[in-house]
């Protein structure tokens, strides 16, 4: 069996699993589904998921870190104001204004996909599908086949405000604190931990790991770092780091979406306070501890990201669809 088959091979087996409950508390389904459907596109857009996919794996071949982006692209636009694609916009004050998403990247795959679509159905497709889309083609680029499926249907909010970002969940928050952000969204524990193995692929900014390394000019390490892996942190982020220096989310397959993040969290070796967190609270451990296991993992994450993509949509006559994702349509 080639390589390639055999990723399609695991793939098959992911989907067969789907269903799988992680650690005794399965991460459901939202029990109304908002107006979403999949293949929602089929009679008015259907080239709409080999256009997406087309763009997005062209762009990740040339530029591995974009899986991760777009990924946190997707989280930060659904977890404030639902998923309505208002990151995207570009107006004064808006969201990617805000500190937290002044990271946040992929903006012009985006554009891309949604120049090709407008070519071919012109007003059809919403950018927050795209976001959507393109989250799960670059993070499925590896496999050549997706590793879940996406409702689309979303519609694109008019407005997007820097001030409403603090629903976004802090790098630096406590067990209790991201169980409280992931509540105020409708997510479970369940989907906090499987959510956050996101964080496989990607990179932190090197601000948001200092504290755990340094108390002023004196070094300082969290004692729930493994002491080996916060001399890497250190060399990737000394003190002071340079306000653009960052470091890999995952230290041991940073480019690859894999369950690699929990297996990192149970030896201590997470890069951000709100990774190890997840290790300090029993129920959460349990679910860290099954989802060392690659199946489950990849059950789990489809089903969760499913739940994510609901969150507080604008389907039917509500929103509208952007003629272009950084602007909202004037006439």
């Amino acid at each position: 069996m080639g390589r390639e088959s055999g990723w399609r091979w695991r793939v098959a087996a992911w989907w067969a699993v789907v269903a799988v409950a992680v650690g005794g508390a399965g991460a459901g389904l939202l029990e109304s589904n908002p107006g979403l459907a999949y293949n929602f596109y089929q009679t008015t857009c259907p080239s709409v998921d080999s256009i997406v996919r087309s763009v997005t794996w062209a762009q990740v071949a040339a530029n591995p870190a974009l899986p991760g982006r777009l990924l946190r692209l997707h989280f930060h636009d659904c977890f404030v104001q639902g998923c309505d694609a208002s990151i995207l916009l570009d107006n004064a004050q808006s969201e990617k204004t805000a500190p937290p998403n002044l990271s946040v990247g992929g903006y012009e795959v985006i554009d891309a996909i949604k120049t090709q679509l407008e070519q071919a159905c012109p007003g059809v497709v919403s950018c927050a599908d795209i976001v959507a889309l393109a989250a799960r083609d670059a993070a499925s680029y590896q496999y050549k086949a997706s590793l879940w499926q996406v409702e689309t249907g979303r519609r694109d909010g008019p407005a997007s405000l820097a001030s409403n970002t603090g629903a976004l969940p802090s790098p630096f928050a406590g067990f209790n604190g991201l169980l409280q952000s992931f509540a105020a969204r409708g997510l479970n524990l369940t989907d906090l931990v499987v959510l956050s193995g996101a964080h496989t692929i990607g990179k932190a900014s090197c601000s948001s790991v200092t504290p755990r390394l340094y108390q002023g000019n004196s070094t300082n390490v969290d004692p729930l770092l493994d002491s080996a892996y916060a001399s890497r942190l250190m060399s990737s982020c000394p003190n002071p780091s340079p306000s653009s220096a960052t470091v890999d989310l995952d230290g041991t397959t940073p480019l690859s979406f894999d369950n690699s993040y929990y297996i990192n969290l149970q030896n201590k070796q997470g890069a951000l306070a709100s990774d190890t967190a997840l290790t300090q609270n029993a129920a959460a451990a349990q679910i860290v501890a099954d989802l060392t296991n690659p199946t489950k993992f990849y059950a789990a994450f489809s089903m969760s990201m499913k739940k994510m993509g609901r969150i507080d949509v604008l389907a039917g006559s509500k929103g509208q669809i952007r003629k272009q994702c950084r602007a909202v349509n004037t006439s």
